[in-house]
């Protein structure tokens, strides 16, 4: 059978610490892609008060919100008849209940896409799909499972397709952000400007979450700052960062590749050199091919939730 067929593909495995700038053992956990929320009730507090996305301007103005006549009886009901006499109370309460309905709620987690059901051997990958899926395990060519794990999680729940670490891969800088019209602005992921408690741990600037490719294919945007808007594009990132620098980054005045550009250079220890395929010199040629891209955008459409047979 096709399963049968790849059930030797040989596994990447994540490496860190192989340059002085980046210690043995990363930081892991975390909502965000800093990873300063540490529940999901505490995720829901950023979109709120943030002016880019709700914009409340306070958490007594989430409460006043939330006065509302087809809230006011299953909230009474929930939380007792004098929930609205504390608004603080009142903002937290209705917080984690919405931390717990992307718990329980099943249509948060179906596990219900084409791979799982490969995973399971009611369905069939196509070859290029097969092809692609071989592609993200192969530690030489797409090194995808390295970060985004492929295999059931130790308790036996499907595959996550994230190890819940972080990385600095160095995409460019994102023009069309309002925040980059500062040349001094950057965002450090891990060590802020959102995320404060790691400022001083400069050996993380640069570093984002590892996030899951669950229905990555549905996606409008890519990495942290958005820079990329197709898989297809993402791919190229990862093909040709190392190799062909030219082809990813913008080029200056004098025509010089400005290489990581939306990274401080006294940060640019912390990006992944080591890992395939970032372990490329510049003029090698690239570890993938057009169609080994085409083929790893295939298997990555296999991840959407809702697969029909």
């Amino acid at each position: 059978s096709v399963a049968a067929a790849a059930a030797g593909t040989p596994r990447a495995r994540k490496q860190a610490g192989k340059t002085p700038a980046v210690p043995a053992m990363v930081p892991q956990g975390g909502l965000f892609w800093d990873g300063r929320a540490d529940t999901l009730q505490g995720q829901v507090y950023g979109p709120l008060l943030n002016p880019l996305e709700m914009a409340n301007p306070s958490m007594q103005s989430v409460a006043e919100a939330l006065d509302r006549p087809e809230y006011r009886k299953p909230f009474e009901t929930l939380f007792g008849p004098r929930i609205y006499d504390n608004p603080k109370l009142l903002v937290a309460e209705a917080t984690f209940a919405l931390g717990r309905y992307q718990i329980e709620d099943p249509s948060f987690h179906p596990y219900d896409s084409k791979f799982d059901a490969w995973l399971e051997g009611r369905a069939r990958l196509s070859a290029a799909e097969l092809r692609g899926y071989r592609l993200f395990n192969d530690p030489q060519k797409g090194n995808c499972a390295g970060c985004h794990v492929d295999t059931p999680t130790p308790d036996g729940l499907p595959p996550l397709f994230t190890d819940h670490q972080y990385e600095a891969l160095a995409v460019p800088r994102n023009p069309e952000l309002t925040a980059n019209r500062d040349p001094k602005f950057y965002d450090l992921g891990l060590c802020g400007p959102l995320r404060t408690d790691l400022a001083a741990q400069t050996q993380y600037c640069g570093m984002f979450l590892t996030p899951t490719l669950r229905n990555v294919a549905l996606r409008k945007m890519y990495f942290h700052n958005g820079v990329y808007h197709s898989l297809e594009k993402v791919m190229e990132f990862y093909d040709f960062r190392a190799a062909d620098p030219a082809r990813i980054y913008p080029h200056g005045p004098s025509g010089a590749v400005l290489r990581y550009d939306d990274l401080p250079k006294q940060y640019w220890g912390n990006v992944d050199v080591v890992d395939a395929p970032f372990n490329q010199q510049p003029g090698e040629p690239p570890p993938l091919t057009q169609r080994d891209r085409l083929d790893i955008v295939a298997f990555l459409q296999t991840l959407n939730d809702g697969w029909k047979p």
